[in-house]
This record gives structure tokens, C-alpha cells and sequence, in this order.
């Protein structure tokens, strides 16, 4: 008998009344895929799953490992550890656990499958549908025609952003955004695409500031609004549908990093902290920036850390200044917490005279294109750095 496919499922499995009815109590307007993991589970005769939520997913966790353990059938082991983002995917405790697939929720694929320790890898976005009717009420009321608009958001809600786009056309110039490897108008923490100094306003539709300011800080130079309002970013919040104005201040920011830099520059003894919190760290990263220390006659001690904190590093007395090959935002935004220099390795490049400060901070640590060896996927694109996608 040939199986009928939906989408890639089988229909036996989209059509089962049981599952369907689990399914049901998870929220509606959030999409977890569980369709398609009962398949692959079923299809590659997985026994035993690992499932990883960030925070705010972690309440649905037992309801989904119910689920799928019911219907896969198969075993299932929560993980609890903090997940900030996709760098944190812990493939190496799902192959502890002798898991032969790994569920991460609710990031992109920033960790290709392929690169993973031996266990398959499914992410699952968790697109999130909000009233997309009042998003765009609120863009036609509050911005005139034909401004040209940039609307970005976490992979949450990318399909939203794209139904908002086609209904916007032929009211504003509307751009996604897009830097390899993320999607178009996807932006994360740590990398952000630059736009075109013609822009109007950029539209973020997210809660929470720490996605909207990597795109600020890679952007600092947005033309003036039409009241004359600099830097114009603006974010709306599908979940209590408001839109605000949002501000950045740059100056200081640049100021703090100047600082930190200049004082690495005249530093002996380094430390070089590989980020140990899921796929965080890249040893390519590591050797690239121990070769320059080492190049520049600074002395050079390794360290591992899953969390960076001023307690672990002021047990170490003789270092003079830390390197951390983490998150480019923990030197940005928590720097001033440290005793000692806490630097990128964008900002130990231009410390070292490896590379000259750039007019707008860079947001490419997972880029293609990128600066230079010191960010994640260097050199792995020749293609331009930024792709833009217009809807005319």
C-alpha cells in the first residue's frame, strides 16, 4: 500500500485524532513541529531523544517529552542548562546521554547538522503567529507612504514578518534584510546586518532589547526621521501590540570599548577563554588569536568556561587581560563588570594593530562575510557580506 506524504509526513501521522488532540494543548499559535519530530523519530528508529528549550520554552517541555515518548515512541531527556541562543546547541551532552537525536527549540540553524558529535540534529524554530493585521495598521498609521522601512525579528517570527511584507508593498519600500547564514531579515545578539544609509526607520518586532541592539549597534548611523529624530528603531510587540521608540546610546558604548582596548594594548599576560557553553567556542578562533598574542610577544594562558563571571576570573591574579571566545556581547554590554580588560577577539585584533577600528562596531560573528578569522564562519562565502531583498 503506498503511503500517502504531506509535506514530507505521512498523513497517518498528520491525520492521527490521538496525537492531534496532544498536540491541542500546546498554544495554538505556536508551531513545535511535532508532526514532523514523531516521523523522524519513527523513520530513523530513534530510541532516545534530547530536547533542548531556552527559558521561556521550558514549561512546554514535560508536555512535549509526553508526547513524544507516547508517539515516537522513544525515550526523552530534558536538558535544564541555560540556552541564550543557537551557539548554544549541546550536542556533546546529548552524545553523553547516548541520545541519537538532539530537538533544539526555538533558534536557527547557526550549528550546521553536519558539524554536530555524532548524533542527528533537528531544530525547530517555534514560529510564533501574532495578529499581523494590527502590525500593519500600526506601520500605515504611523509612517508615511513610500518611507523605506527595514523589518527584522528573531526566526520566531520570520514568517510572520514575510506575510507583513507582501501586505506592506505597495505601501512602503519594505527590506529583510539578510546576512548569511540567517534568514532574511533574521538577526541574532552577536550578528546583524548593515543597511543602506537611505533607510527611514528599522522595524523590529520582538520583546526584549538584546536581538533590536545588535542591529543598533550595527547601524549607528541611520538617517534622520521625518521629525528629525535620529537613529530611528522602532520595535513592536506582537504580544501587547504596542510600538516604541527605542535609543542606543553609541557614544558611550564606543567610548567603554576604546578603554578596554587601549589598556589590552599595553598588557603582558593574556588570558584566552574558550566559551564552553555548548558550541560557543571555536577552536579555529582560539589558535587564530594565540598566534597573534604569541606573534606580538604577550605571554598566553588557555582557559575553558561555561559561564564567564567576575568571581571565576578575579581568581587569577596575574592575568592582565581576558580574551573570550563566548559572545561579543558579554565584552559590549557587561564589560565595566570586570576587574580587568574583558575583550572580543574583533576588539584583540585591533589591540594587537591586526586590524583598524571600523566606523560602525561589527555585528558579524557568525557572518559569511566577515572581517576577518576572528569571527565564526570566515571565508566560507566569497558572495557579497549582505544580501538585500527588496519588495518594490
Amino acid at each position: 500500500m503506498r503511503r500517502s506524504i504531506v509535506r514530507g509526513i505521512p498523513v497517518e501521522i498528520l491525520e492521527d485524532e490521538r496525537l492531534n488532540a496532544a498536540v491541542s494543548m500546546l498554544p495554538s499559535n505556536y508551531d513545535f513541529e511535532i508532526h514532523k519530530t514523531v516521523w523522524k523519530i519513527r523513520r530513523e528508529k530513534i530510541r532516545r531523544v534530547y530536547l533542548q528549550f531556552p527559558e521561556g520554552l521550558l514549561l512546554f517541555s514535560c508536555l512535549i517529552a509526553d508526547i513524544l515518548e507516547e508517539f515516537g515512541p522513544c525515550e526523552t531527556v530534558i536538558s535544564c542548562d541555560v540556552v541564550y541562543g543557537a551557539c548554544c546547541v549541546d550536542d556533546y551532552a546529548a552524545k553523553a546521554f547516548d541520545c541519537e537525536l538532539l530537538v533544539h527549540y526555538g533558534h536557527s540553524c547557526l550549528i550546521p547538522v553536519q558539524d554536530t558529535a555524532g548524533c542527528s540534529v533537528l531544530y525547530v524554530f517555534v514560529s510564533i503567529k501574532f495578529d499581523t493585521g494590527h502590525f500593519i495598521d500600526t506601520l500605515r498609521h504611523n509612517f508615511n507612504p513610500e518611507s523605506r522601512l527595514a523589518l527584522v525579528s528573531t526566526v520566531q517570527f520570520i514568517s510572520s514578518l514575510q506575510a507583513a511584507r507582501k501586505a506592506l508593498s505597495n505601501d512602503f519600500k519594505i527590506e529583510l534584510p539578510q546576512v548569511s547564514p540567517l534568514s532574511p531579515g533574521e538577526v541574532l545578539g552577536c550578528t546583524a546586518p548593515r543597511f543602506n544609509e537611505d533607510m527611514d526607520a528599522i522595524i523590529f518586532v520582538g520583546d526584549g532589547r538584546f536581538h533590536l541592539e545588535s542591529v543598533m549597534i550595527a547601524n549607528p548611523d541611520v538617517p534622520a526621521f521625518k521629525y528629525a529624530i535620529i537613529n530611528s528603531c522602532f520595535t513592536y510587540d506582537p504580544y501587547g501590540k504596542k510600538c516604541f521608540r527605542e535609543h542606543y546610546d553609541h557614544k558611550t558604548m564606543r567610548k567603554q570599548r576604546h578603554q578596554s582596548v587601549e589598556k589590552a594594548s599595553n598588557c603582558k599576560k593574556f588570558g584566552l577563554i574558550f566559551g564552553a557553553l555548548g558550541r560557543q567556542g571555536n577552536i579555529r578562533i582560539m589558535e587564530t588569536l594565540r598566534d597573534q598574542l604569541l606573534a606580538s610577544c604577550r605571554e598566553v594562558f588557555e582557559f575553558v568556561m561555561s559561564e564567564i563571571s567576575l568571581e571565576k576570573l578575579s581568581r587569577f591574579k596575574n592575568i592582565e587581560c581576558w580574551v573570550q571566545i563566548a559572545c561579543p556581547r558579554l565584552s559590549i554590554d557587561w564589560g565595566l563588570q570586570f576587574i580587568k580588560p574583558v575583550i572580543t577577539p574583533y576588539e584583540l585584533m585591533v589591540a594587537m594593530d591586526g586590524i583598524k577600528w571600523q566606523k560602525q562596531y561589527p555585528m558579524d560573528y557568525y557572518a559569511f562575510e566577515s572581517l576577518g578569522p576572528w569571527t565564526n564562519n570566515f571565508g566560507k562565502r566569497t558572495k557579497q557580506h549582505v544580501k538585500m531583498r527588496y519588495t518594490k
